[in-house]
Formats: structure tokens, C-alpha cells, sequence
């Protein structure tokens, strides 16, 4: 499946578990290739009308809605509170992540999906945790999509009342656009990254319900103005959720896990 959004590259996915590795081409048999370089004006692709990219864009995402809610009625069948963890690369998402897997196994069944272009270096780090994990190497791809998370949905099989966390590329842009079938997206944005990124990158934090600001022990240290942050993001969207936390010191992750397991509980009761 080839985003309109950046013209990242069609191609296999790796999807390897535990032990094995499948190739998935998700390239449709009668779904148009292209090679997406420098157009006209407004375009992303030569010799094609702006008009064309829209209605391509439109069939990609389409398709992929389409497998998210088939993802959604898997995961609502079996009470599985599914996460889509989205930032950029060095947000600590992967640290919160770990931390999150450490303070709560004995609390939550829980489990991941892991979403890299290349190596499995994140996915050897949650297993560390005990989790048990998958890991999907997208290759030239900058986001997870809904297909690739179904195939992994059926080798994982998470099991029944668990939390699942989606790790997804890091990227800030393309993300945003792809549903997964999960129940909620989480913007991870580090203090270290500047105030302004919410406005930068609108259709991600739109797109999310919470959002984690991480790395708040290293405030001292820098010119970072978190109300500031906070009022752009709630001007891109009102009903954003703002959690203030340090996943290396701890502070604040007490928070989210309370976060976590409320909206566990809704999902079990089927709000």
C-alpha cells in the first residue's frame, strides 16, 4: 500500500514473531503502481493531475478503513484495548514502553506490536520485558497500515482482556492518516523536540486522544515552555488529553498506567 501522503515506496513487509518470519506483499492485484518523484505543481507524481492523486489517496485509504474495522470487531470480540503509540524517532517511546511492560505484568496481560522500516532491535527490548511482541519491518514504508497490523493480529494472537500497544514507525506525519482498528492514538512528544510541534504536524495530535509528554526531568535544562505546548495542541484539538511524565525517573508514569487500565476497564464494558 503506497502513501500519497510522503510517496513511500510499495514493497514487502517483513512480519517476524517469535521464532519465524513471513514476507507480506501488500500490493493488491488490481491496485495501480506508481513511482512517485518530482511533478507538476501541487502534484506528487509526473504525469498525474492533482485530481488523480486525490482519488488515489482516496482508494488507498479507503482500503485501508476497511481492514481497520475488521481489525476493531477482532480486537472488541475479544475485550482487547488496542494503543497506537505514534511520535517521532527519539521521543522515548520505545523507554516508556519498556517501563510501562516492567511496572504492570503482573497487573495486565499485555503484549506488542512492533513497527520498524529495518532490524528488530526494539522488539529484542520488550521481549527483555517478558512481553511477548512481533515485529513489522515496513521496509521503505514510514507508517504501519491496517493490513499489515491484521497479519500480525493473527500471528501474535494477544490474548483476551489484554492491553495491546502498537509501537508504530516513528514519523509524525503519515501515522495519522492510516486507522489501524485501534481504540485510541497516543502522541508521544518529547520536551526535547520544541513547543511548537503540534502545530508543525496538526493532523497527528488531531488525530490523537492523549497526548505524553515525555522526558519532563530534563526541564531544568532547557528552554521548553510546557503551557505553551499544551495550548497549541489544544488548539489543533480541544479534547486532547495531556499526561506530564519521565519514563526513565518514573514521575508521572502513575498517571498513565491509571490511564491505561480505565480505559481498559471502558473497553470491557463496551464504551
Amino acid at each position: 500500500m503506497m502513501c500519497t501522503a510522503c510517496g513511500c515506496g510499495e514493497g514487502e513487509t517483513t512480519i517476524e514473531g517469535e521464532g519465524h518470519a513471513q514476507e507480506h506483499d501488500h500490493t493488491h492485484p488490481h491496485e495501480e503502481r506508481h513511482d512517485y518523484g518530482q511533478g507538476p505543481a501541487h502534484a506528487h507524481a509526473p504525469g498525474l493531475t492533482q485530481a488523480r492523486m486525490v482519488q488515489i489517496e482516496q482508494d488507498i485509504l479507503g482500503k485501508n478503513d476497511r481492514y481497520a474495522a475488521a481489525n476493531r470487531r477482532w480486537l472488541a470480540e475479544r475485550n482487547i484495548l488496542a494503543l497506537n503509540l505514534v511520535s517521532s524517532p527519539g521521543s522515548g517511546k520505545t523507554t516508556l514502553l519498556t517501563r510501562t511492560l516492567t511496572d504492570l505484568r503482573e497487573r495486565l496481560p499485555m503484549a506488542v506490536i512492533e513497527g520498524d522500516q529495518q532490524t528488530s532491535h526494539d522488539a529484542d527490548r520488550i521481549r527483555e520485558t517478558g512481553a511477548r511482541a512481533l515485529q513489522i519491518n515496513t521496509g521503505k514504508g514510514c507508517h504501519l497500515d491496517a493490513h499489515m497490523v491484521g497479519h500480525a493480529l493473527e500471528d501474535l494472537a494477544p490474548a483476551p482482556g489484554s492491553v495491546l500497544f502498537i509501537e508504530n514507525v516513528g514519523n509524525l506525519v503519515c501515522p495519522a492518516d492510516f486507522d489501524l482498528g485501534e481504540a485510541h492514538k497516543v502522541a508521544i512528544l518529547s520536551v526535547t523536540e520544541g513547543e511548537d510541534k503540534p502545530l508543525k504536524y496538526p493532523d497527528m495530535f488531531h488525530a490523537a486522544d492523549l497526548m505524553i509528554l515525555n522526558k519532563i526531568d530534563l526541564l531544568p535544562h532547557l528552554a521548553f515552555d510546557v503551557q505553551r505546548c499544551i495550548d497549541y495542541a489544544r488548539r489543533v484539538n480541544p479534547r486532547i488529553r495531556v499526561l506530564r511524565l519521565s519514563a526513565t525517573t518514573g514521575k508521572g508514569m502513575d498517571d498513565w498506567y491509571r490511564w491505561i487500565e480505565t480505559t481498559r476497564q471502558l473497553v470491557a464494558l463496551g464504551v
